[in-house]
Order: structure tokens, then C-alpha cells, then sequence
């Protein structure tokens, strides 16, 4: 059995329980270009990667 594929994009929901953050910090992150979005119609998705730029940048800050 193989493991299914990493999404390439995230809802807002799923940054959230990543990141353990509210919806208001994860849309404040995005208002601050802090978190690259991208919109497809009416929906916000947030790519995997910058996601894991957004920990990386985040951990160098921190040290």
C-alpha cells in the first residue's frame, strides 16, 4: 500500500490545526503577507510549502 500524496494546497482549516492557530490569526497572517494564498473562486488555499517557509522563516526569527 502506498501512502496517498501530500496536498499541494491547504484550506484555511487545515493551516489552522497545523499550525495550532484561529482562523483570525491564520487570515491576519495572510493580510500580512507573512503567509502566501492563493484564491480559486471563492475559496483560500494556502500552498503546502509555504507553509513550511512560514516555520522555517518563523525558527531563524526565533534564534
Amino acid at each position: 500500500m502506498s501512502t496517498p500524496p501530500e496536498p499541494l494546497l491547504l484550506t484555511v482549516p487545515e493551516v489552522m490545526a497545523l499550525l495550532n492557530l484561529g482562523r483570525w490569526s491564520v487570515y491576519d497572517l495572510i493580510r500580512s503577507k507573512r503567509l502566501p494564498s492563493i484564491t480559486i473562486g471563492r475559496s483560500r488555499r494556502i500552498p503546502a510549502d509555504a507553509v513550511r517557509r512560514f516555520i522555517d522563516t518563523e525558527l531563524e526569527a526565533a534564534a
